[in-house]
Order: structure tokens, then sequence, then C-alpha cells
């Protein structure tokens, strides 16, 4: 009797696909819709993950795009340039953990929308942009230097969309805090890293489906408008929320955060010939890995978690177009222990919403 499962590959079937292979083993989770050429100019933005792709794309020698170089002498230090958030992403935003945030950044720099004047004092006299609260460590030196910064990558951010072939976005988080008055979104709750709270203005947001689906359509779109070429990867951070302001248990918030965001992407990818998504939230976070590839405290992705990802995302670009000429190559063994450590707290000290937890003792 003929039917459509008797024609179907061995991966659409969970014995032959999943069932008595070992977590690496599992692979070929995603089928690429398009190819990515060495020569296409890549953007990346989004959560702490997208951090990993950006510097596996570069490693792999990948025209990755850094919108903003870094000053000679910072960028010959990597800690002291990691720091100031130089070559972290394509923009020098910082984290971009929602969509909502990447439509404000967006719209800014296009001079859709005004940014806000709103620069934080601290008690040192030192200056903060709360739309960039860990940009600079140790503040600026007065609000118009803030500004001015800000306005810089603005400027940096157009430019480079308008010669950007694929943009990769990491989706991070549902919750967010915005300005009630003004409805602006902030990366971080004011009086975290920068600023101070305040009940009257600062108010919780945990963003629906739909809000975040009808938002990242709107910037899809109006990036296609201004460069009509470009193509849009998403992703969806396999990292757990750091704590959760919503009243559910951190466990609970962070699924229901990850499912709303694969959802969206789901939708995206099945509705946009423009539009895929690759997997690395499953490939790390799904139960037949066996959370394999997270440290100790089920959060933070080991460097071989990483290096298992971007070797299934270009195994997987070889596989359906060919493979490209290698320049250089990820599959590094770790060297040590300490080594592995050393990695993971230098991604830890680029995440901003991973120093929430010094507000739990």
């Amino acid at each position: 009797m003929q039917n459509p499962y008797i024609s179907l590959p061995d991966n659409a079937f969970w014995k032959t696909a999943v069932a008595g292979r070992r977590p690496r083993e599992i692979n070929d989770l995603w089928n690429p819709k398009f190819e990515i050429k060495k020569e296409d100019v890549i953007a990346t933005a989004g959560s702490c993950f997208a951090q990993h792709i950006g510097r596996a794309l570069k490693v792999k020698g990948y025209n990755w795009h850094d919108s903003e170089p870094a000053p000679l002498l910072i960028r010959l230090n990597k800690e002291k340039s990691d720091l100031f958030n130089y070559g972290v992403f394509t923009f020098r935003t910082g984290n971009i953990y929602t969509v909502a945030l990447l439509k404000q950044w967006i719209d800014w720099s296009l001079g859709k929308t005004t940014a806000p004047e709103e620069i934080w004092q601290s008690p040192e006299k030192r200056y903060y942009d709360l739309f960039r609260p860990n940009i600079e460590p140790n503040g600026f030196k007065s609000a118009t230097e803030a500004l001015k910064s800000r306005q810089s990558t603005l400027k940096a951010i157009k430019r480079s969309l308008q010669k950007t072939d694929l943009f990769i976005f990491t989706l991070g988080l549902t919750e967010a805090w915005i300005n009630s008055q003004a409805q602006y979104v902030y990366p971080m709750c004011p009086g975290t890293l920068a600023g101070e709270f305040d009940a009257s203005q600062h108010q919780f947001k945990n963003f629906s489906f739909l809000e975040i689906y009808t938002t990242l359509t709107e910037v899809l779109d109006t990036l296609k408008n201004i460069n009509p070429r470009m193509r849009f990867l998403l992703t969806v951070s396999p990292v757990p929320l750091t704590a959760t302001a919503s009243g559910e248990h951190v466990v609970t918030a962070t699924i229901h955060s990850k499912s709303v965001l694969r959802a969206v992407a789901g939708e995206l990818t099945a509705t946009r010939p423009d539009t895929d998504y690759f997997p690395s939230y499953e490939i790390i976070s799904a139960f037949p890995f066996k959370g394999v590839f997270y440290a100790e405290n089920m959060r933070n992705v080991l460097p071989q978690g990483v290096n298992f990802v971007m070797n299934s995302f270009f195994n997987c670009q070889d596989r359906v177009f060919g493979a490209q000429p290698e320049l250089a190559s990820i599959n590094k063994p770790v060297a040590a222990a300490n080594a592995s450590a050393q990695t993971q707290k230098m991604a830890d000290e680029i995440c901003e919403d991973a120093l929430l937890e010094a507000f739990k003792k």
C-alpha cells in the first residue's frame, strides 16, 4: 500500500534520526534555503549567542561586517576590544535581546523616529547611555560625549544596512522593560547596570507572539525597502533566562519565551522566501542532546557546544550547496579545562543579562 511516509528520508523518522544515536551523531537538522557565499556582506545582531555566529564566520573566512572598527590601540588588545563592545556584533549596540529593541535601533538609524536623550549620571559623575549601558564600562565623561557616541553608531548602522547581503538575527527574550510614558524599550531594566528604577515610569513587558511577529515583519520589510537584495537568517538563543520578572518560575518563563520566539521564527521562515531559520536553539537545548553542551550551571553554552553548532551550520551549507574553499577551520579542540573556563567567562562578560545574577545572593 502506497502512502506519503514510504518515500520519506531517514531524518523524517525518530527511530533512524534520533533513537540509538549519541548526541554528537544527530545531524543534518537544517536544510538551508539559500547559499551563503564567502563574499556576501554579513551582519549579525541580537542576543549573546549571535556573538558566536559572528566569530565563527570570521574564522571561516566569510565577509562578516564590522560597522564600527575599534581604534587601533584597542583593536590590538582582544580583551579590551570585547570589553568596549568592538567587533562583538556588527553594530556597537551591545546585545539586542528583543525584536522591539531591534526595531527601535533601526528606526533611529533611518531617521524614522528620534532617539531620546536619556543619559544617566552616576554618583561618580560618569555618564551612561541607558540604551547601551555596558558599552563603556566606566561610563562617558559627559552626556554630550555619550550622545555623540550613540549618533556615530546610528550612522554606522545605516551605512551597514545599505550594503548587507545577509542579516543574521538571534532572538533572545520576550521580556523587556519599557518607558511607560514615552513607550520606548530598554535593553536592561533601569537600575540594574545603570540608571535608577522608577516604578512610575519603568514598566515590565512580556511581548506576545502577535506583537513580536508583527514587529519583526515590519523590521524585515523596512530592511528590504532600503536594500532589496538583503536576505535574513533567524536563530533563537539556547541560553536560558538569567532571571524573570514575570512572576513565573524561571524554567517555565524560559520555555514560554523560547517557544514564542521559535514559533515567530518558524512562521516567518514558512511565509517569506527571503527568510530562513537555523536551529542553533534545538541543537543545544533539545532533550535528545541531553544537555551535554551546557556548562554545570545549565545556562552557559560550553565552547564545545558552540563548535558543534557552528560545524553543523557549515556542514549543512556544504551538504546542500557544495563545499566552498577553506580559508580556516573552527574545528579546533579545546586545549584544557581552564581555557574553556576563560572562554566562557569572556562570553559572560559581554552578556548584559547575565549580570542580573548579582541581585540574587
